[in-house]
């Protein structure tokens, strides 16, 4: 299984319990993680997290995307089938306007990613489900359910792969 994460998994983990400098362990496995092949992000994912940085000079999230080797790791390294993108777009609502693409962002793209292997694929967000929510502020785990594809949040991720601060030892 390949976990494709939503960029608001590295954003989380980095504000509110796993800093890059309080607990490099995790960020240490994310590499690990990457070079196994196990959890990878999709270029536009992975541009959305450089893209949401407020202050690059201060920013340890930025920095830590901006590192060669970790950028290499985590990169999934594959070009998105446009065919994909359009019908996981068209699950928000197949009108929407542009305003409307703007705030859905670059969601279709990771979803579409995982949907090109839905059997050996699955996206990973923070985003809860809230089958209520219409067009734009449809959630990822309910487009993925609707196009079949695996989805779960971080921490069933972490539990799935055995994720521990003393994996190395």
């Amino acid at each position: 299984m390949v976990y494709l994460l939503d960029a608001n998994v590295l954003i989380t983990a980095q504000n509110l319990y796993y800093p890059v400098d309080a607990v490099p362990e995790f960020w240490d496995w994310l590499v690990h993680m990457g070079n196994t092949g196990e959890i990878k992000m999709p270029i536009e994912t992975l541009e959305e997290v450089k893209d949401g940085s407020n202050d690059t000079e201060r920013d340890l999230l930025y920095a830590w995307i901006q590192d060669d080797a970790n950028r290499a790791a985590i990169l999934f390294d594959e070009e998105v089938q446009s065919a994909l993108v359009q019908r996981v777009t068209d699950q928000y609502a197949p009108d929407l306007t542009d305003d409307e693409l703007e705030a859905i962002g670059r969601d279709p793209f990771l979803i579409a990613h995982a949907l090109a292997d839905p059997a050996n694929r699955c996206v990973v967000t923070t985003e809860a489900s809230k089958r209520r929510q219409q067009r734009q502020n449809r959630r990822i785990p309910d487009v993925c359910a609707d196009v079949g594809v695996q989805c779960c949040d971080t921490f069933t991720m972490l539990r799935a792969l055995r994720f521990r601060t003393g994996w190395r030892g």
